[in-house]
């Protein structure tokens, strides 16, 4: 376990790392959004880190900590535990700087995240999969470390990658024109909201920063409310950029003090906002990417007129992924619900449920039925969407009347995991 220090990042070493990332990341764009602007009465800019080569800032970082590596630590080679964006920053620099790295990645990990990390690293990386969750890899990948002498690059609770980081609140500094009153940030283990806030509240102490949290995963709001670090036991991964269950000792430090709130938004709300840019702004955001975004309804009166950044912290999202976007999207609008259906066993007793019970606007998305003997009824799992969360109650209402109804599902987790 790491030990608490009371390190913060220097405006120098800040800008010395721009100096070192100065050919390897872009300057990402910083540029008004006007549908975001126009709903929320404000002037609300997107900082696009998703923009970047390896698709989010996390090169900044991998980068920053490498190139400043001595020669023993070149030749020894480095080791690190990611299940995407840090994985891929870290084997583009192990191509650029030659430097030969051994990437740990989770057993479960996507093919498309382990494709794209062997095209970064080329030749000079090997991926290993191993156990079931990034925690796994991570104590496979420290044991490697002190085995072979390796340096481990750690995705957030390191002085260097910090620094790395804080180059994005360097940027946004130079790049906005106007006071800055809000910026939104994403916060996993709290290498960005470390880095970036420590820069932003050097230069321009007047801006609130607000760190953003998937609700199944709020490690960094935990420890700030305890005033220590706590370690979840149990995480929601599907945000899997910002699930961690504990935060950087150095980074905690730095966002305890430099964070104006820390905020939890649900992953069903953040599939809705991912499902939005896509549709309606033609941007690409993973989960981590969208987080900024979501807390801005959490806000809404507080930025009216005001200057607000949210950053768009990676694009890494996989296709496959889209299925289970739509249907959380659906289910946090409440539109989309899961009922067991009694089913009387005579013919017509489908044709009766659609006829009478459903609304003209619902839709049946899922239908699981086997038809048993010697039974009066069978017992049939039904997916149906609405048009509006309204229409619920008199649809709950009609399958009582009739006698369809068995039982609803949405509020049952030990069941409803197996649907979703």
């Amino acid at each position: 376990m790491e030990t608490t220090t009371t390190y913060f990042p220097t405006l120098k070493n800040v800008k010395a790392a721009a100096t070192r990332l100065s050919d390897i990341a872009i300057v990402s764009p910083l540029a008004k959004n006007m549908r975001y602007s126009n709903h929320y009465g404000c002037n609300i800019m997107f900082k696009r880190e998703d923009l970047q080569q390896v698709r989010s800032y996390k090169i900044r970082g991998a980068y920053n900590k490498m190139s400043t590596l001595n020669d023993t630590e070149v030749e020894n080679g480095i080791v690190c535990a990611s299940a995407g964006n840090h994985a891929q920053g870290v084997a583009l620099s192990c191509k650029l700087l030659k430097v030969k790295g051994t990437i740990f990645m989770p057993s479960p990990t996507p093919n498309q995240k382990i494709e794209q990390v062997k095209m970064f690293g080329e030749d000079f990386i090997n991926v290993v999969l191993v156990g079931d969750t990034f925690d796994d890899s991570y104590e496979v990948a420290k044991l490697e470390c002190e085995r072979l002498n390796k340096t481990f690059i750690h995705p957030f609770n390191d002085e260097k990658v910090i620094e790395g980081q804080a180059t994005v609140g360097l940027e946004i500094l130079s790049q906005s024109k106007e006071v800055i009153d809000f910026i939104f940030i994403p916060v996993g283990g709290g290498g960005l909201a470390s880095g970036l806030s420590a820069m932003v509240k050097m230069m321009s102490p007047k801006t609130k920063i607000i760190g953003v949290e998937p609700e199944g995963a709020p490690s960094m709001s935990k420890s700030i409310e305890a005033n220590k670090i706590i370690e979840l036991k149990e995480i929601e991964r599907f945000v899997d950029g910002a699930a961690v269950r504990r935060v950087g000792d150095k980074n905690f430090e730095i966002c305890k003090q430099n964070l104006d709130a820390v905020v939890t938004v649900p992953e069903g709300k953040i599939c809705q906002v991912i499902l939005e840019l896509y549709n309606k702004d033609a941007i690409v955001a993973e989960p981590a990417g969208a987080l900024s975004l979501t807390a801005l309804d959490a806000y809404a009166e507080k930025i009216k007129g005001k200057n607000v950044i949210c950053l768009i912290s990676g694009s890494n999202n996989d296709i496959t992924r889209t299925p289970e976007i739509k249907e959380r999207a659906l289910l946090h609008a409440n539109l989309k619900h899961y009922f067991l259906i009694k089913f009387p066993q005579r013919a017509g007793a489908l044709r009766e449920f659609v006829v009478k019970i459903l609304g003209k606007d619902d839709d049946i998305t899922h239908f699981e039925y086997t038809k048993k003997v010697n039974r009066e009824n069978d017992v049939a799992v039904v997916g149906v969407q609405l048009k509006s969360p309204k229409d619920l109650e008199p649809l709950i209402t009609k399958m009582k009347l009739h006698n369809f109804y068995g039982d609803y599902l949405n509020n049952k987790p030990d069941l409803f995991q197996f649907l979703v």
